[in-house]
């Protein structure tokens, strides 16, 4: 049990590593990570009767 444990950390730590990675070099490969900016309006409509 203590192994399984183990490995699940070790798996969890080389999974923020990579994650950490893939942020900073994923955009020299092409990945866009900046927010769509478009305003949107949708109508309302107030039912205070």
């Amino acid at each position: 049990m203590v192994r399984l444990i183990k490995y699940l950390v070790i798996f969890g730590v080389l999974a923020a590593l990579a994650l950490i990675a893939y942020a900073y070099i994923g955009p020299w490969f092409g990945a866009d990570f900046s927010v769509p900016i478009e305003e949107v309006r949708k109508p309302v409509v107030l039912d205070a009767n």
